[in-house]
């Protein structure tokens, strides 16, 4: 539980990761909101800072995040520290950082050169630690093109390692057998497994980033069937069609009730709800990185408290997978 290495790379970091998505602000396509809302930056920078001291040093962010903002909240709150962090993020997504609205990805090795040179500036940074592909279903006749692109990148020093974040496993197994070929990032939680993506990453020794490891918030036991959810939020009832979570800006009641069924468990020895989800992400496979949202100092403190209790038990994973999953 002290350290991840990062696929092959070489690349040690903690086994927690600080996911910068909600600090980001609003962003959007057309009407659709992309993010969780406002945010401060200040604040987003004060918790960033305290996941640092705590000992979390996997900071993972994304271009489009915020159309930028993202980008560089982490960077000023790394700044004097860069040696000491992990820096994630991601390419493909289009979008301008004025009105802050998306347009479609691209894979073009001429834009991925940009993107990475504008992600750099935003980090305020001299290299990226692992740069992500940021296309869930990107198309694999182009892949091979854009693997060439980023290794070219690794041999000019402005990327160390690369990842595909992506839910397919033949995506994920498009890559096999590149040099510096990380990690895959990936949906995956206690109620929401990824067998087929866990099985590619454990066969192939790359690091499975776990995104929404608290089910969009679901798992810290905030929400509740009569929430509602507002604003520029990607979880209100203008969200996007790829939201399971949320329904019409409430919580789903098929996910509420498989989290009545494994609250005790995960809430057993003293952990909150969030940190039991994360103890499941650590028993679940050796290579898991979860990487959950935050957007204030006692959220980081929550989830980084998660480390002095470790994963969960043989027992309980077993317990938990017979009441989400009873044989017939």
């Amino acid at each position: 539980m002290q350290t991840r290495s990062l696929g092959s790379s070489g690349i040690e970091t903690s086994p927690l990761g600080l996911g910068c998505w909600a600090i980001g602000g609003p962003f959007w396509v057309g009407d659709t909101p992309l993010s969780w809302g406002e945010v401060v930056d200040q604040e987003s920078i004060a918790a960033l800072r305290r996941g640092l001291d705590l000992g979390i040093t996997f900071i993972d962010t994304a271009n489009v995040y915020g159309a930028g903002r993202s980008e560089r909240v982490v960077g000023a709150a790394v700044a004097g520290r860069r040696d000491e962090v992990v820096i994630a993020t991601k390419f493909s997504s289009t979008f301008d950082e004025t009105s802050r609205q998306t347009a479609d990805p691209s894979d073009d090795p001429s834009y991925i050169r940009r993107a990475c040179e504008a992600s750099l500036r935003r980090l305020n940074t001299d290299r990226i630690d692992l740069y992500q592909y940021h296309w869930n279903d990107g198309p694999l006749e182009s892949a091979a093109a854009v693997q060439d692109t980023l290794e070219a990148l690794v041999s000019e020093g402005e990327i160390r390692a690369y990842g595909w974040s992506t839910d397919f496993p033949d995506r994920a197994r498009a890559w096999l057998g590149g040099a510096h070929y990380a990690s895959v990032q990936h949906q995956l939680n206690v109620i929401t497994d990824a067998p087929a993506i866990i099985q590619v990453c454990e066969e192939a020794g790359l690091t499975s980033i776990n995104r929404g490891p608290l089910a969009m918030g679901l798992l810290t036991g905030k929400y509740t069937t009569g929430t509602t959810v507002t604003g520029a939020d990607v979880r209100s009832a203008h969200s996007p069609e790829w939201m399971q979570y949320f329904k019409n800006g409430h919580p789903a009641e098929v996910w509420l009730d498989k989290l009545t069924q494994i609250r005790e468990i995960l809430t057993s020895g003293g952990r909150t709800l969030s940190q039991g989800a994360l103890a499941w992400l650590w028993a679940r496979s050796p290579c898991t990185l979860p990487i959950p949202e935050f957007r204030t100092v006692p959220q980081v403190e929550e989830n980084a408290g998660a480390l002095a209790f470790g994963p969960l038990t043989p027992d309980q994973m077993r317990e938990i997978a017979g009441l989400l999953n009873p044989t017939t």
